[in-house]
């Protein structure tokens, strides 16, 4: 099972936000940006912070790739 953030960083931007800024808002770590920049797991509060704050669904922010 694999998960991709293509559709987070798509939804940046088109709201033109860097992954800084992401990272300033919601208080998600720079390692945890880099581990989704490389497609790797994250936890579920993580995509609930970034969430709440783009006030979007978990599918703008991730999409389940089938094997």
């Amino acid at each position: 099972m694999a998960f991709s953030y293509k559709p987070l960083w798509k939804l940046l931007i088109d709201k033109d936000m860097t992954k800084k800024e992401l990272m300033k808002n919601t208080g998600v770590s720079k390692s945890t940006i880099n581990k989704m920049t490389h497609g790797e797991d994250v936890s579920l509060d993580v995509i609930d912070r970034i969430c709440t704050f783009l006030n979007c669904n978990v599918e703008c922010v991730v999409e389940h790739i089938k094997d």
